[in-house]
């Protein structure tokens, strides 16, 4: 559901604009990323939050293609 959500953000984004993407536990940050990678946008960054328990939340900075 998490890549879903994300792709229909992004969609409705004009080419070359950033999106930063919170995500919680492992599924999501496999998943998320490859599968905007696979439509050709490009994953700018990826970083954790400190202090966010022992799965974390990651932010994903995303920019359209």
């Amino acid at each position: 559901m998490t890549f879903v959500k994300t792709k229909l953000l992004v969609e409705r984004m004009a080419s070359g604009e950033m999106l930063e993407v919170r995500l919680k536990g492992a599924e999501p940050l496999g998943n998320v990323p490859k599968s905007i990678a696979e439509l050709g946008h490009e994953i700018i960054s990826t970083t954790r939050e400190p202090g966010e328990g022992p799965e974390g939340i990651h932010r994903l900075l995303i920019r359209k293609k």
